[in-house]
């Protein structure tokens, strides 16, 4: 795997003039033609990146559905997450590359900044790239304005520059979180169907005993049976539930647990144990937490 450890050398490795700040850059990506290079196909990066790509002539489909907002489309990938190119992708580049901007800013760029802190809340930098933003032409406008102010502000540094570009990259970040909620409301029907599955995966996990042989299900596990990513489908349900895919799967692991300590007679460790479980100490803490009752008060309390 092919590591890129600053935006000098991303620069260079997409034929591109040398950036005119090293921590931060924005790249018009009209003027990206790659060489078909193997680096490509496996590789990772050391900084943030945020790319808006307009224009595009097809639709965007996810699974079997098409969707509105497909004039805008932003991704945005944190350090170290890997990524990878085709060659075929790369040809169709060079025929045609499109419309958007990429910008990139290192975790350095951020220090003694909130942004340095704050930006580990934004759950989006950790989608997959089918779980991109779709915008607007409104807002596609508001985000591409950024963009060309971040562009602009660097073009002659100062003892300025830098808080000047944390602001815009700020209210970017800021806007970026508002139009993903937008889209989670928009997606209402499409995400309620997702939501459905997931009990369904939930309910049969637990009825087929598979905590006997895998443990406790995981948002990991939930996730890559509904393909999306852990992050994407905690924020999905927050939005429509408030809870996460962590307490979603508390909720339903109680429900079993009341099940079990009203309708049989094993004792709080074979059930803790069937829940998957390892130490029946922790089913116990986590049930209190939850019902403010232990499993033997809750039992007793149908007797």
């Amino acid at each position: 795997m092919h590591i890129v450890n600053s935006i000098s050398e991303f620069h260079q490795q997409l034929l591109l003039p040398e950036p005119l700040h090293p921590l931060v850059s924005v790249i018009d990506v009209s003027g990206v033609k790659p060489d078909e290079n193997k680096i490509w196909e496996h590789f990772f990066v050391n900084f943030y990146c945020v790319s808006l790509k307009k224009d595009v002539t097809a639709k965007v489909k996810y699974g079997q559905q098409y969707y509105d907002f497909n004039k805008g489309t932003m991704n945005f990938i944190a350090p170290k997450q890997v990524q990878s190119l085709s060659i075929s992708e790369i040809r169709k580049i060079r025929k045609e590359c499109g419309q958007g901007y990429m910008l990139m800013f290192h975790p350095d760029f951020l220090l003694k900044h909130s942004l340095a802190t704050n930006i580990k809340n934004y759950g989006f930098f950790s989608y997959a790239v089918n779980e991109a933003l779709h915008l607007s032409e409104r807002e596609e406008k508001n985000v591409i304005e950024i963009f060309q102010k971040i562009d602009r502000e660097y073009q002659h540094i100062d003892r300025h520059t830098q808080d000047i570009i944390l602001s815009q990259i700020d209210l970017l970040l800021n806007y970026s979180n508002r139009f993903y909620e937008r889209q989670f409301i928009t997606r209402k029907a499409i995400n309620h169907d997702l939501l459905c599955k997931m009990e369904h995966l939930l309910n049969t996990y637990f009825e087929k005993e598979q905590t006997l042989d895998k443990g406790l299900p995981t948002v990991g596990y939930l996730a890559e049976q509904l393909n999306v990513s852990p992050r994407y489908l905690s924020d999905m349900l927050r939005s429509l539930t408030g809870q996460s895919t962590q307490q979603h799967i508390h909720e339903k692991l109680i429900e079993k647990a009341k099940e079990k300590l009203s309708t049989t007679n094993l004792s709080v460790s074979e059930i803790a144990f069937q829940l998957g479980f390892e130490h029946s100490q922790s089913f116990s803490k986590l049930f209190k937490a939850k019902t403010n009752l232990s499993p033997l008060e809750f039992r007793q309390s149908f007797n």
